[in-house]
């Protein structure tokens, strides 16, 4: 029997080391975006997730460690959730596809200001490690809306594309943030709506 598979008061310890690291990405949600992850610390995190330094050690080599993971599913939820939108949507219109992902993007990220918070500001230049992190995981979503507007357009990837990708998502973070940080917020139709002008305008050049 291996370690996961082994049970300590009645529960498998995959479960229970599961179960902590559940605990201590919301603890990080909250501490990162609301007292920000500078002044944010091991025994902060552990005292808001109820659990000991012991636990936070078997699980995170250091802060940073745990930062990459809170953003890292931040980031693959939304690619998910967009993946899924369009996945469920059977039409062609481009328009009605772009309206579909930037409507999933967004409640996905930007309608928690926590998940906005961590993904736009709490990231960017905590260390070379992590601003490295942090760049390749921008080229994934380039990487994802390059092969996205390939298929929708029927035809092959180009370097051209690629560069009006890497423009789209600038745009798109840019607002999703502002948007998610107003005290008075436009509508999420209307954002989502300027977001599919712009999708459409580098889908189609």
């Amino acid at each position: 029997m291996t370690a996961a598979e082994r049970t300590y008061g009645g529960r498998a310890v995959s479960d229970r080391l599961a179960d902590r690291r559940r605990r201590f990405l919301d603890a990080a949600l909250d501490e990162f975006s609301t007292k920000g992850y500078a002044a944010s610390s091991v025994t902060s995190l552990c005292k808001a997730a109820g659990l000991s330094r012991r636990q936070f050690y078997e699980l995170f080599a250091d802060r940073e460690d745990l930062l990459i993971a809170i953003y890292d599913e931040i980031q693959g939820g939304a690619r998910l959730a967009v993946s899924e939108a369009l996945s469920d949507n059977p039409s062609r219109d481009l328009r009605d596809l772009a309206t579909t992902a930037m409507r999933a993007y967004i409640s996905s990220v930007g309608t928690d200001p926590r998940r906005a918070e961590v993904s736009f500001v709490q990231v960017v230049g905590v260390s070379s490690r992590v601003e490295q992190h942090r760049i390749d995981g921008r080229e994934e979503w380039v990487d994802f809306f390059v092969a996205t507007m390939a298929d929708v357009a029927a035809r092959p990837p180009s370097d051209r594309q690629r560069h009006l990708a890497n423009g789209f998502v600038g745009a798109l973070t840019g607002l999703v943030h502002r948007w998610s940080s107003s005290d008075n917020p436009a509508p999420l139709g209307d954002i989502v709506d300027v977001l599919a002008d712009i999708l459409l305008a580098f889908t189609t050049l």
